[in-house]
């Protein structure tokens, strides 16, 4: 028997309240790992909106509404869908575009920078759309997984680059950089804060083991590792899965794995 629908007030991650009738049916999701944990909770009819960069599950980046990029959504589409929730984040949508929403829908918003942030979120998600014991499996599978971890066999003083031209890496207040650090491994750039611009010749007296170049947002590709190498010699360079150490949903559960993998080959 379906529950009738109730209404519900929580408190999003940036101290907003919303009230949401209970259980949400019609769910948009602003981020794409956001998007995913919806999909690996159990929900699928109840989210009718996901953004072009919500590219997991592939059937609902092949059947979903899209209502645009992350930062420049299509807000007449969002309202001729009339969600009854929107689950955005702090960083990864426009402050303006999320207020414009707010002053007509309940919208939830995450604030993440570190993997215990991740999980409270994962954990409040979960409560907000009806799926609390689903989530709260999820939250104990990944604490447990990120555990093993931190013990890499050669620990390593790495920089993490997401952008080129100009170049950008990672700030000790990202949550990139909190999963370096959960894998035993140290992000050179941690003194620095968000999102740094820095050019390659200031990394030489970094002392630097290791570079890491995304997969996203910026494709970086094998062309790149040779530029690196170039302005950093006896440097090791690495191409990485840029969703295992940036999306911060149940990808993080398939992350624990990769980073095994990866930190036992180094």
């Amino acid at each position: 028997m379906q529950r009738p629908a109730t209404n519900r007030m929580f408190t999003d991650m940036i101290g907003r309240e919303i009230t949401v009738s209970y259980p949400p049916k019609r769910i948009i999701s602003l981020v794409p790992s956001q998007t995913e944990l919806l999909c690996d909770l159990g929900l699928d009819t109840e989210v009718i909106g996901i953004t072009k960069f919500c590219v997991h599950p592939h059937e609902w980046f092949r059947n979903k509404k899209r209502i645009g990029g992350t930062k420049t959504l299509h807000l007449d589409i969002i309202r001729s869908l009339q969600p009854d929730l929107i689950i955005a984040n702090k960083e990864e949508n426009t402050k303006e575009q999320v207020e414009e929403l707010a002053a007509e829908f309940p919208v939830w918003t995450s604030d993440i920078q570190t993997l215990e942030q991740a999980l409270s979120m994962i954990a409040q998600v979960g409560a907000i759309v009806g799926k609390g014991p689903e989530a709260e499996v999820l939250v104990n599978e990944i604490r447990s997984g990120f555990a093993g971890l931190g013990d890499a066999a050669e620990p390593k003083r790495v920089a993490y680059f997401i952008w080129r031209n100009p170049w950008m890496s990672v700030g000790g207040d990202t949550f990139i950089s909190d999963m370096i650090r959960r894998i035993g491994w140290t992000n050179v750039l941690a003194d620095k804060q968000r999102y740094p611009e820095i050019a390659l010749d200031q990394l030489k007296d970094k002392d630097i083991d290791l570079v890491l170049l995304s997969s996203e947002p910026y494709p970086f590709k094998e062309v790149h590792i040779e530029e690196i190498k170039a302005a950093l010699p006896g440097v090791d360079v690495m191409l990485v899965d840029g969703e295992m150490f940036s999306w911060y949903g149940s990808r993080m559960k398939k992350a624990i794995q990769y980073f095994k993998i990866l930190t036992e080959r180094q």
